[in-house]
């Protein structure tokens, strides 16, 4: 050693002095009995100085290669030793299930197999691989003390010649003489012991973690020479563990699958899945984890999750009518693990979705097939229930899937999307949905939301626009809201119109402006006659202050509101002379005001308040305009004195189906039985006579005698033959619109995508059949708007 002008000490190479060969035999056999001390752990005697001088001169004077290899054997040769002195003793009495004996005598052996306990299997194994992990570290530390001593070698021999340096070289050959060692496998008897410990885990055993953890580093630590990344971990004992557990969770499969329902088998499986992690980032590689994950994955979850599903004992369908929250968090977060798409989770829930909404469809469907089996009410009304309890059973089993949706599945898009298509297709499958839906909110907007904060009433709105949102064919629901909306705005019977225009709002948010364009437009029609109405009643003051008769006009926009309320054929009405004489002053106001202006009055959605004096008191009625022109013709009448149906329709001229409903609501309902019918029934006949009832009492003096089969009534089959007429002849009106829309911007195009993009456009507000695109196709070649091209028939072209 020498001194420097610095402080630290650095071994220089020795000079070499001595100029002659030096003899190999003399100072390998000075190395080799160093290294046996270094292995008896008796290095502290030894001169580092001194051996790294004589393996400097050795490879100095051309020995490195007899040097090199004389390491090998005489390392190979120890390991051997230690395999057959230390190892193999205890390998013996540690095989991976059975213990050998000799029994019998006279020299005569013979070997029995006897069952290893779990006790002795995990402490006879633990103990084996200590003394290996004992060997291994005690070879770790002899090769890095040697490999000081042949520092000089690395550098110059083993880098030249690109030979693994002595501490690699040392590990290769722990590799190949123990791991490996073909007499004695002791390889295989680590990896039957750390197999052996982990399935005694598996079964619910401790085991000595930290010694398998120290064999696996050894594992890894060791690495194959011609396989770069490879390690004797990766490369013999994972196979291994990865085949034994295949066959392991083949059988556990089994095994779950005949002894727990599906509750149990999902919370088994998730308990395997993070045994499994847990054992992966614990003892063995974290590389295993995503291997042996797949396997359990594969086994536990695709395997049998379809059967997991469809239990009918415990399956999904059991878990959603139980609201067993827990096992559908479980198996949403299983299926999420082997499929991405969650396929089968998704289409069985569509199945159950569209079940469950198939049994409220067919229960609706009976009360509207069979509406007089229902008891308790009158057959309309039976309808009208059973139209509210769909929307109610519908929005419920909604907000059951939406709970469902977002806390157990966490709100996860593609099962939205398939909860939406299933709600969609069961809503459509029924034909009266719009109807149904319009008379929801009709009936909410009447009295429903009385006494609700301003919350509860948009929260109320918001559960049907969620249905409306399912809709299909939303043109049909818009015939039906119009028509409702008409009957609230016209009776005074809407609770708000701040909440009317709340719903309108939201309408148009959904669907846009030219969908609630006309809605708006009534709304307006209404502001519009009260502002009439005020200006008439100030004219009446002056030019007729003695009028003891009040009356309100809604003059309305006849493109605004539903068709029926703007045609007159079928509102005829004559009226009484003082109501004649009163309707013919509002005419002569209204047209001088707005010249060129025709006024048609409809009767049938009017109402009045008349006093009538009964024999004992005086009361208010309040009546349909057709029920106040009744009657009016019984003051005429003497005490006793009577008319017959015919009579009354040719002084009215109130058409037939009015005549009938307004008379059972004053001569045949107990309550409000104003006239008294002769013969007494529920129908009205032609020879059926009517005389005003002067004995009528009530408690009430005020008294609403509505109109039979008017309120909140879903459609007869005859009145929803006449508005599908109606829808499918708008329908029409929008399809020639959006061919001659399409044409004109794109002056020429195939008929598929003609139809195509028609269907596109008319898609928000109905679904529009494919032969009815044609149909219009049609007629819109004969009305030359479009032209077949001469080339290809299957092209159009536009016409200016």
């Amino acid at each position: 050693m020498m001194s420097s002008g610095k402080s630290r000490v650095k071994m220089r190479p020795p000079r070499n002095r001595d100029s002659g060969d030096v003899n190999f035999d003399d100072s390998w056999a000075v190395l080799s009995t160093a290294m046996q001390e270094m292995y008896r752990k008796n290095a502290s005697r030894l001169s580092y100085e001194e051996l790294y001088r004589t393996a400097y001169t050795l490879v100095l004077k051309k020995h490195a290669e007899r040097l090199y290899n004389s390491f090998k054997t005489f390392v190979a040769q120890h390991l051997r030793e230690i395999v057959s002195t230390e190892l193999a003793p205890l390998a013996s009495n540690t095989t991976n299930s059975l213990l050998t004996s000799t029994i019998g005598g006279g020299g005569v052996t013979s070997t029995i197999a006897v069952p290893l306990a779990a006790a002795d299997k995990r402490e006879g194994g633990i103990r084996f691989l200590k003394a290996v992990k004992a060997q291994w570290d005690d070879h770790c530390l002899c090769m890095r003390m040697i490999s000081d001593i042949l520092m000089y070698m690395d550098r110059v021999y083993c880098k030249e010649l690109q030979l693994p340096l002595i501490y690699d070289a040392g590990l290769a050959l722990f590799r190949d003489h123990v791991i490996r060692n073909n007499e004695f496998q002791v390889g295989e008897h680590i990896y039957a012991i750390i197999l052996d410990q982990i399935q005694l885990e598996r079964d619910g055993d401790i085991v000595d973690t930290s010694a398998i953890k120290a064999t696996v580093l050894m594992l890894e630590s060791l690495t194959e020479d011609k396989i770069d990344g490879e390690t004797v971990y990766s490369r013999s004992f994972e196979p291994k563990f990865l085949r034994s557990s295949v066959d392991f969770y083949t059988a556990e499969t089994d095994k779950l699958s005949r002894e727990c329902d599906s509750s149990q088998y999902l919370i088994k499986t998730e308990k395997r899945l993070q045994e499994e992690f847990e054992r992966a980032m614990s003892y063995l590689s974290m590389t295993s984890e995503p291997k042996i994950t797949k396997i359990v994955e594969e086994n536990l979850i695709t395997k049998n999750f379809v059967s997991v599903i469809k239990s009918d004992a415990s399956g999904l369908t059991y878990m959603i009518s139980n609201d067993r929250f827990d096992d559908l968090k479980r198996l949403y977060r299983l299926c999420k693990r082997v499929d991405p798409e969650k396929t089968d989770l998704r289409s069985a829930l569509m199945a159950r979705i569209i079940q469950q909404g198939g049994e409220i469809n067919q229960d609706a469907l009976e009360v509207l097939k069979h509406p007089d089996k229902s008891k308790g009410v009158t057959v309309q009304n039976a309808a009208t229930i059973a139209a509210f309890k769909w929307v109610e059973e519908v929005l419920g089993l909604k907000e059951k899937y939406d709970c469902i949706l977002n806390d157990t599945m966490d709100g996860d898009n593609q099962i939205q999307t398939s909860l939406t298509n299933a709600f969609s297709s069961f809503i459509n499958q029924i034909n009266r949905c719009s109807e149904f839906l319009s008379l929801f909110i009709d009936d909410n907007l009447k009295k429903g939301l009385k006494g609700k904060t301003e919350d509860e009433a948009e929260a109320v709105l918001d559960r049907a626009i969620t249905l409306f949102r399912y809709i299909t064919d939303k043109d049909m629901f818009e015939t039906y809201y119009k028509t409702h909306l008409a009957k609230r705005l016209l009776g005074g019977r809407s609770i708000s119109d701040d909440v009317e225009r709340m719903m309108i709002t939201k309408l148009k948010m959904e669907v846009g402006f030219s969908f609630t364009t006309k809605l708006e437009g009534m709304f307006k029609d209404m502001k519009v006659s009260n502002d009439i109405m005020q200006e008439y009643k100030a004219h009446v003051q002056i030019t007729d202050p003695e009028r003891t008769i009040d009356m309100s006009v809604s003059v309305l926009t006849s493109t605004n509101w539903p068709v029926s309320l703007s045609t007159i054929e079928s509102h005829t009405c004559v009226y009484p002379p003082e109501i004649e004489r009163i309707k013919r002053s509002f005419e002569k106001f209204y047209v001088d005001r707005h010249s060129g202006r025709v006024l048609t009055w409809n009767p049938n959605m009017g109402n009045a308040d008349i006093r009538v004096a009964f024999r004992k008191r005086k009361h208010e009625l309040n009546v349909s305009t057709y029920a106040m022109v009744i009657l009016m013709l019984f003051n005429d009448l003497a005490d006793g004195e009577s008319l017959t149906f015919e009579e009354i329709k040719a002084a009215t001229s109130i058409p037939d189906n009015e005549l009938i409903r307004n008379l059972q609501s004053l001569a045949v309902v107990p309550k409000t039985r104003i006239l008294i019918k002769q013969p007494m029934s529920k129908d009205i006949n032609v020879a059926d006579r009517f005389s005003f009832n002067l004995g009528f009492e009530s408690q009430y003096i005020r008294i609403k005698i509505p109109t039979v089969a008017y309120i909140n009534k879903t459609e007869t089959e005859t009145e929803r033959k006449g508005t599908m007429d109606k829808v499918d002849e708008l329908r029409r009106y929008q399809t020639d619109a959006a061919i001659v829309r399409i044409m004109k911007a794109r002056k020429s195009l195939e008929h598929n995508i003609l139809v195509a993009e028609v269907t596109g456009q008319l898609s928000s507000h109905f679904r529009p059949d494919a032969a009815l695109i044609k149909k219009r196709i049609d007629a819109m070649l004969e009305r030359e708007y479009i032209e077949r091209s001469a080339e290809n028939r299957q092209m159009y072209h536009y016409l200016a």
